[in-house]
């Protein structure tokens, strides 16, 4: 969940899209610079996704709400790791797990993501990096991922930034499979790349 000013302030509601949870809303407490992905951003994510989901490990790196990761465990996902560094925030996606009764599949820790992704970790089929857009360093926090171990083999990695943003050089061997626009949003998905694969092109 990216960070920028939530238009209006105050708490609201996030509709889960599809899945065990479809249609079902969780609530969302105000916090500086939240943002929550848009209803049809995530759509289009989760339509790429979707011979990923069933069975697969997710980590949700800046989780804010929780809805990315909340969304996979919805439409199958085995479990899901979430960090959110405000403790306020943290403490409602606690509450929303215990609401859809879901704490044997998903782990909350209130923790910088840049932080604990610089320490050893388990590999993860997916990861959602979806940082503050003033925060956004993508290709680094990638080469933390490879790093320390949170990568699975064939792990998918979705990654989003203010469309008028040059794309992320990833490092090697990863590189972007797909990408859309959203208004101000530019979203993408990426993996390791074969020796005869390239990375997608930008209009």
């Amino acid at each position: 969940m990216s960070r920028a000013n939530r238009p209006g302030g105050g708490s609201g509601r996030i509709r889960i899209v599809a899945g065990e949870w479809r249609r079902r809303f969780i609530r969302v407490s105000d916090g500086k610079d939240l943002r929550p992905t848009p209803d049809r951003v995530r759509e289009t994510l989760f339509n790429w996704l979707a011979p990923e989901i069933a069975g697969a490990r997710v980590l949700d790196a800046f989780a804010g709400s929780g809805i990315l990761g909340l969304e996979a465990l919805s439409r199958g996902a085995r479990a899901a790791l979430f960090f959110e560094r405000e403790p306020r925030l943290a403490r409602a996606l606690s509450d929303n797990i215990a609401t859809f009764a879901a704490t044997d599949r998903a782990t909350v820790q209130c923790a910088d993501a840049w932080r604990a992704l610089a320490r050893p970790g388990m590999p993860h089929d997916l990861v959602f990096l979806d940082p503050p857009y003033r925060e956004t360093a993508h290709a680094e926090l990638c080469t933390l991922l490879q790093k320390n171990g949170w990568l699975a083999a064939d792990a998918r990695i979705y990654l989003e930034q203010d469309a008028d943003r040059p794309p992320p050089r990833l490092p090697t061997p990863l590189g972007i499979r797909r990408h859309a626009k959203a208004g101000r949003v530019r979203f993408m998905l990426a993996s390791a790349l074969g020796p005869d694969e390239g990375a997608k092109s930008w209009e």
